[in-house]
């Protein structure tokens, strides 16, 4: 049920310098899910009445990508003036001008902050009938970030910045983690006094703090249970910090639905993927995007599946896959390559250094042995032989392959599409197949062979291939034929 009183402003205006890269900090993936994304969800998972994502840098690539994570998110633009302070005010003026609720500030780059903690800062917020709390974090290092001073009876005072701290204050190791609970009335009187006379020279919204404490407003801070949850993503070595914790709460999520995980070190899960009981992921796995496993499904050792469908009792090994199909009963691998496209039926086969792309393997099809099937369509029952390759472009453009229902193929069969191979039809090894063949047809090209005697010691005397030859000679006898 929607909470009226709730408005949550995500703050995602900054540059992030520290991340080095082209792509917005806020955009970097995280167990398949860009940072803002988890924020988003997060924020969704409190039915608040209004979501509003503040945005300055990288305007139209990161609002573009907040509007595709949440349609209905209200996007604010932060002017000039820099500091949060100047960014909570843009995100207030896009609310509806008669709110009068609760106001949740989190950070675009938190992407490990959980409803469960949020939920409970706002009971907390309301319990307490607070203009302002605080989520808070004990650390062991707190520097860098701005510290809670409380009072000697305990509550909180005020929050003051690094950049502005004695050293005294610098000495404290509870901190600010950036995500505060505002009554609205008060937060737009006190931000209008917030002046950027600091050493940043920004606008800080930990400076409303002071003032509303000052005006006698009820001010509180709630520490979070673990520091983990509030730590904000900055740069390369954070990131990794959070995929690490996050992937390690994705596996034992999946471990306790009744999945086998024998070695959740090694084993990386998307958010976004799916798995159901009695699945097994085997050491040295990746599953990515909008991938799912079902029940009773073996995927592993050392495979990387994006974007894939592995059905129910399949078995998928040192396998790469993107945008593939696997059927139920299906073996894939070991060393296959499942390019988009790629559908195996329910008990057919891509086996040992096989590519497929844009393949539809019928049930019950083999392609067991290193092969390249490429725009192909194969019907039920079938087997291609190993080496088999389908030539499906001519330099200009791709062209199909269709083989019908229990063909027979040869092996080290190149079939130069388009063509067509009929149901119930066979080819011998080594063919070249460049026409169509009706269905229970043999086709077969080859040139006879010829058979030089003694070639080798007349071509390549004192070589260890012609005494090789003439001992063989000896003892068996020259058996060769013209």
């Amino acid at each position: 049920m929607t909470d009226s009183r709730l408005a949550v402003i995500v703050l995602a205006a900054g540059q992030g310098t520290r991340m080095k890269s082209r792509t917005p900090k806020v955009l970097h993936p995280l167990a398949g899910v860009p940072l803002i994304g988890h924020v988003l969800a997060t924020a969704r998972a409190l039915d608040p009445a209004h979501v509003v994502a503040v945005v300055r840098h990288d305007r139209d690539v990161v609002a573009a990508a907040i509007t595709e994570l949440d349609a209905h998110a209200i996007i604010a633009d932060q002017d000039e003036i820099p500091g949060t302070g100047r960014a909570v005010e843009a995100g207030l003026a896009a609310l509806p001008d008669d709110f009068d609720g609760d106001v949740l500030v989190v950070s675009g780059d938190v992407p490990l902050l959980d409803a469960e903690t949020l939920a409970s800062l706002l009971a907390r917020h309301r319990g307490a009938e607070a203009a302002a709390t605080v989520l808070s974090a004990v650390l062991d290092d707190a520097t860098g970030y701005g510290r809670i001073v409380r009072d000697p009876a305990g509550a909180l005072d005020r929050i003051v910045e690094q950049k502005d701290a004695t050293e005294e204050e610098r000495a404290l190791t509870e901190i600010n983690s950036g995500t505060y609970v505002f009554r609205t009335a008060p937060l737009r009187e006190q931000l209008a006094l917030v002046s950027t006379d600091n050493a940043a020279q920004e606008k800080y919204l930990t400076d409303v703090i002071g003032l509303l404490r000052g005006d006698e407003h009820p001010v509180a801070a709630l520490p979070a249970g673990q520091s983990w949850i509030v730590a904000g993503v900055n740069d390369r070595v954070q990131l990794a910090d959070a995929a690490l914790r996050l992937n390690q709460m994705i596996v034992r999520g999946w471990q306790l639905a009744g999945v086998t995980i024998s070695d959740p070190a090694s084993v990386w899960i998307d958010r976004t993927v799916t798995l159901e009981e009695d699945s097994e992921i085997l050491p040295g796995t990746q599953l990515k995007g909008a991938t799912t496993i079902a029940r009773g499904a073996v995927v592993g050792p050392d495979t990387t599946l994006t974007d894939c469908e592995v059905g129910e009792g399949a078995r998928v090994s040192r396998t790469d896959g993107t945008l593939a199909v696997i059927g139920a009963g299906a073996s894939v691998g070991p060393f296959a390559y499942l390019r988009p496209g790629t559908q195996l039926a329910a008990d057919g086969k891509i086996g040992t250094f096989v590519e497929t792309k844009n393949a539809v393997i019928g049930l019950g099809s083999k392609v067991p042995h290193l092969s390249y099937i490429g725009d192909t369509t194969v019907g039920e029952g079938s087997n291609i032989g190993a080496g088999t390759i389908t030539a499906n472009y001519d330099g200009v453009k791709k062209h199909r392959t269709e083989v019908g229902a229990h063909v027979r193929t040869g092996s080290h069969n190149v079939f130069v599409a388009p063509v067509r191979i009929g149901d119930g039809a066979y080819t011998g090894a080594g063919t070249v197949v460049r026409k169509d063949v009706p269905a229970g047809a043999l086709a077969v090209n080859h040139a006879p062979q010829r058979t030089v005697p003694r070639w080798v010691a007349a071509n390549r005397p004192g070589t260890a291939a012609a005494e090789a030859a003439a001992a063989a000679s000896e003892t068996d006898g020259d058996r060769s034929t013209e």
